[in-house]
């Protein structure tokens, strides 16, 4: 390769990762660099591999959400839910230990060692509803609103905790995140209004 050529593949990599916190190897090469390039800037330190597959400048800051866009760009039909989602909306203090993702059904459980993800089984129709697509840092992210995120919770309170549950939909009340309306919605779509009913109807009253 020349060395016009191998400014050229650089400059389509770094323009890349200038423009997005992270990339896969098959989006660096649908930019038209090559897997060589990709390996001398990883040695002369121009860039860092995340995960397998995955790249970053090696100068870029982290991100806060930095685990929640490595794992979005490792599972790109994942979505973050749970604690992960609660985290992300602001609506807990408690740092998750790993990523809470949702695929589907059937898909395959990827294999990834980081960064630490625990999987969760949707429905087809449970990975769209009620679900944002969020950018950070140049990524998209899919994650679970917080009405429907607080009923995740309740529905999976015997994974996560009853009292994370509980916590939460306090807090989504507090900062005026969802109404009781809106959780009262999304909980009676995913059957978990007779559960949720107590603790809703006694935050709306004091509240």
């Amino acid at each position: 390769m020349s060395e016009e050529s191998t400014a050229s593949h650089k400059e389509r990599i770094v323009h890349l990762l200038q423009q997005q916190n992270a990339a896969r190897m098959s989006e660096i090469l649908a930019a038209g660099a090559t897997a060589t390039a990709v390996s001398r800037l990883e040695r002369d330190g121009t860039i860092v591999r995340l995960s397998r597959g995955l790249y970053q400048l090696a100068d870029r800051p982290l991100e806060a959400n930095q685990p929640l866009i490595e794992a979005a760009k490792l599972v790109s039909k994942g979505v973050i839910c749970l604690v992960s989602a609660l985290s992300y909306h602001e609506l807990t203090d408690q740092i998750p230990r790993r990523v809470s993702m949702a695929i589907g059904p059937r898909d395959w459980l990827p294999q990834i060692t980081y960064p630490p993800i625990r999987f969760f089984r949707f429905s087809p129709d449970a990975l769209t509803k009620h679900v944002e697509t969020r950018t950070i840092d140049g990524v998209d992210i899919r994650v679970t609103n917080p009405a429907r995120t607080i009923v995740d919770l309740f529905k999976y309170r015997g994974k996560v905790g009853q009292n994370v549950a509980i916590d939460g939909l306090k807090e989504v009340f507090r900062q005026r995140r969802a109404t009781p309306a809106e959780v009262h919605n999304i909980a009676a779509e995913m059957k978990q209004w007779k559960v949720m009913q107590p603790y809703v109807e006694a935050l709306s009253f004091n509240g």
